[in-house]
């Protein structure tokens, strides 16, 4: 049964339960609500993509905690200082633009920037790392120009990822403009397999479930799992998927009412063990508005209980999970200190 949004909600463990506040009442009394954010407090070990083994019982160590949580941070001033930046706010994992995701402009990173990026990521011990790539790109476009200038940015996002030995690279499937989904489908998975022939490397391309507004090729599990399906099998071993939350209440899949048949269908349609990565962002909208807007957890209209839900999944515990709420105040350091107070 879906809790209420806005409400304190109680959180079981096998020996107590006790009240934790959504993420706008731990604002306003964060001494009060927060005595579960202390150093060593003990969280569940979290094996990321990367491989790096966590530290006993996934506590908090020293340098921060070491779970599957963290944001997209800003790169501004040079990605090496990403990492810095995920664990200032609580992260233990990050994701990142490498370049403006509003032009098409491609920087070149050199060996110094890369050598850098690797050991500040190493010294502040960023489990996961990933990229997202620019809003530009339409891999499904019928436009013959504006999809090989797609496909162009698309390598040089891969090639970048590589060289900085990220995890994996989300990417928005296209809109199919002229109205053909199936053949939007086609080109999209044409641009990425062209891609990934050519940037070998263990970056993952994770296709995004998008709100499914307009033409978009990518709004629904059984258009990713035919786009992914449409990549020739020698490189679909590096395809997955990330659930964005926002996105999928926008397109219609309940996670705040029907939980529980949400994640049947995704593995029916598409399959749990190609999920790579979870963004966690409340909606401003209503359930299948097809808008995308994000919101504070626990001040849309997903609600605290969502992400409740999502936090003491066990089948989702070792996939890595991202904010991309808004920023302003301190959104992010509290954002995270919420989702980990649904754990108790």
């Amino acid at each position: 049964m879906p809790l209420g949004g806005g409400a304190d909600v109680k959180c079981f463990t096998s020996i107590h339960y006790q009240a934790f506040p959504s993420a706008a009442v731990y604002r306003e009394n964060p001494a009060t609500c927060c005595t579960w954010f202390q150093p060593g407090h003990f969280f569940p070990t979290f094996r990321a993509m990367s491989g790096r083994s966590a530290s006993p019982q996934g506590r908090a160590s020293p340098i921060g905690f070491d779970d599957e949580l963290g944001a997209h941070v800003s790169a501004e001033g040079g990605v090496w200082r990403a990492p810095a930046r995920a664990r200032a706010i609580g992260g233990a994992n990050l994701q990142l633009f490498t370049k403006q995701p509003s032009r098409w402009a491609e920087p070149v990173l050199d060996r110094v920037a890369v050598a850098r990026f690797r050991a500040e990521r190493e010294a502040h011990r960023i489990r996961v790392a990933g990229a997202h790539d620019s809003y530009l790109n339409n891999l499904a476009s019928p436009d013959t120009r504006l999809w090989r200038r797609s496909v162009t940015a698309f390598r040089a996002e891969l090639e970048r990822c590589v060289a900085l030995g990220l995890d994996f690279l989300v990417t928005h499937p296209g809109h199919a403009v002229d109205g053909d989904l199936a053949a939007g489908l086609a080109r999209n998975a044409e641009g990425i397999a062209e891609v990934l022939g050519e940037v070998p490397g263990a970056t993952r391309v994770l296709l995004e479930l998008t709100a499914g507004a307009g033409t978009s090729v990518g709004g629904s599990f059984g258009n990713l799992a035919a786009l992914r399906e449409a990549i020739p099998s020698t490189v679909r071993g590096r395809v997955g998927v990330c659930v964005d939350t926002c996105h999928a209440f926008a397109a219609g899949y309940d996670l705040a009412g029907d939980y529980e048949g949400v994640w049947r269908a995704f593995d029916d349609v598409v399959g749990r063990d190609v999920l790579g990565l979870l963004h966690l962002n409340d909606s401003r909208h209503p359930l299948g508005s097809r808008r995308d807007r994000h919101e504070k957890l626990g001040e849309g209209t997903l609600g605290s209980g969502t992400f409740r839900r999502l936090m003491t999944d066990e089948r989702l515990r070792s996939v890595p999970k991202i904010l991309e709420t808004p920023k302003d105040d301190d959104g992010d350091r509290v954002n995270l200190a919420f989702l980990r107070a649904c754990r108790g």
